[in-house]
């Protein structure tokens, strides 16, 4: 059946069938990315965000749908749809998300091992974090990449029982969990900025004309400053401007 979307009364029959349509597709065909679907419905058309909740949460743990498991850890750790703040089922979900390799999930599941989310039932592991934003950059995730290309650049210090930066009493020298690596970070802002990461751009600009990571040049430094610039042109947020010491700040 044609629709003639600029009819109002055509539109909502339109989405009244598409809902029929994916619940028939989730709950009798047994579709698991049909469930999916039913909850981005359900999330974005119908704004029931309890019931796309539940959907999202059985498509993942019945179906072990990757996207499912994101949505529903995404849901856990805002505390949407009624649901309380909780980020050790968050984490258990991007964790499921990423197991199935949803790369959003390996970057979230990433960052609660790097951030204070021990402070909320989540064990603090850098090393294993750093691992799977590399494996969220690898899986085309921009943002896992400038943040892989960032901590390798800054290094990911040593924290002791009290939370503190841990230091060696010997030397007084910071100790890291991961190492600053500077070829490391010019690797993933190399991809990231392929990806259109702008500050990885920005980062990139700035190794080449520091020669950080890479043979100092002053030529590609001023390529990729240029690359930046266009993309920040073709921002639509307009009022904000990014500064070229944001990138390794």
């Amino acid at each position: 059946m044609a629709y003639d979307f600029k009819s109002e009364s055509e539109v909502k029959d339109f989405l009244h069938n598409l809902g029929i349509e994916y619940r028939f597709g989730c709950y009798s065909e047994k579709k698991p990315e049909v469930c999916h679907l039913l909850g981005d419905y359900l999330e974005a058309i119908k704004k029931d965000y309890e019931k796309a909740s539940k959907v999202y949460k059985s498509n993942c743990d019945d179906n072990r749908f990757g996207k499912s498991c994101l949505k529903f850890g995404t849901y856990a750790l805002l505390g949407k749809a009624g649901l309380k703040e909780d980020y050790k089922t968050a984490y258990e979900y991007f964790k499921k998300g990423c197991e199935d390799n949803v790369s959003d999930s390996c970057f979230n599941q990433g960052i609660l091992l790097i951030s204070n989310a021990h402070k909320c039932g989540v064990m603090s592991d850098p090393i294993k974090g750093m691992a799977l934003l590399e494996k969220s950059c690898q899986g085309e995730n921009a943002n896992g990449c400038y943040y892989t290309s960032g901590f390798y650049i800054s290094g990911l210090k040593k924290e002791n029982k009290s939370g503190k930066t841990s230091s060696n009493k010997t030397t007084d020298s910071v100790e890291y969990d991961v190492p600053k690596n500077m070829e490391l970070a010019f690797k993933y802002a190399t991809k990231g900025c392929e990806l259109g990461s702008i500050l990885c751009c920005i980062n990139l600009s700035q190794m080449y004309a520091k020669g950080e990571g890479v043979r100092k040049n002053e030529e590609l430094a001023k390529k990729f400053k240029e690359i930046a610039l266009e993309m920040q042109s073709q921002m639509q947020e307009t009022n904000k401007t990014l500064s070229f010491q944001e990138g390794l700040s």
